[in-house]
């Protein structure tokens, strides 16, 4: 296995498309015990990886819709 598959990814995207690789690896059943568990800690690290990058999205959107609830209610407390 190669250095470059072990530096954390640079995108969400890359992330996945690499977590999808791992899986088609692991399916075709050539891989080796050692490689096999070298394919499962970077899928495991490459999940929590997306899974971070898929929180901080979550939590920025929720602050849009905060952000625009209050927009709302400022205008509407305005027209009065």
């Amino acid at each position: 296995m190669t250095d470059t598959h072990q530096m954390t990814p640079r995108t969400y995207e890359s992330a996945v498309g690499r977590v999808e690789e791992i899986i088609r690896r692991l399916d075709s059943g050539e891989a080796g015990l050692r490689e096999t568990l070298e394919l499962v800690r970077e899928g495991r690290e490459l999940i929590e990886y997306c899974a971070g990058e898929l929180d901080a999205v979550s939590q920025g959107l929720e602050e849009l819709r905060l952000e625009e609830l209050v927009a709302r209610l400022d205008a509407g407390t305005g027209a009065r």
